[in-house]
């Protein structure tokens, strides 16, 4: 994390903030671990919809990795690949991304199918956002969720393939 004057600008929490996930493309990286369980290189590089750059995905995964909020062990089924998880700091961003899709959703010309998640999210609200928190915490942290609650991501995922397949293609 950033801890020393030298480091920052200010301490203004929004500038703080952005000095950490105000680059083009590091809240996408924690995007697609969140709502993509893409938790391999390779899989950000090849799955996401912006198309990253394979030298940038290294440079963002390090910056991500070095203010804490994204870890990476080698990956218990693969010796070669790294498994990357989202920290808790990243987690609690839920409710920021689900603001920040609302608001594109309102204002910019998204398409149905990759704003399906968002509008979920909106609906869903708070109560949806702590259940997803949940889960992503069991998935990353190794934390048990509250019995009984249902997978948020696998909800999401769904609705998401159901407007793709919606979607006529062109």
């Amino acid at each position: 994390m950033l801890t020393t004057t030298e480091e920052r600008r200010s301490g203004c929490p929004i500038n703080l903030s952005l000095e950490i996930l105000g680059d083009k493309w590091s809240l996408l990286i924690i995007r697609d671990m969140m709502f993509g369980n893409r938790r391999h290189f390779r899989a950000l590089l090849t799955q996401s919809e912006e198309g990253i750059a394979s030298n940038i995905l290294a440079d963002r995964l390090r910056r991500l990795t070095d203010v804490g909020m994204i870890t990476s062990v080698p990956d218990p089924g693969h010796k070669q690949r790294l498994l990357l998880s989202l920290t808790e700091p990243a987690i609690q961003l839920v409710p920021v991304l689900a603001h920040l899709g609302a608001w594109g959703r309102r204002h910019l010309p998204v398409t149905r199918d990759l704003a399906i998640r968002a509008e979920l999210l909106e609906r869903g609200g708070p109560e949806l956002w702590e259940d997803f928190m949940a889960e992503l915490r069991e998935l990353h942290l190794g934390v048990p969720r509250p019995p009984g609650t249902g997978s948020v991501l696998d909800r999401l995922t769904a609705a998401y393939l159901d407007e793709v397949a919606r979607t006529p293609a062109g």
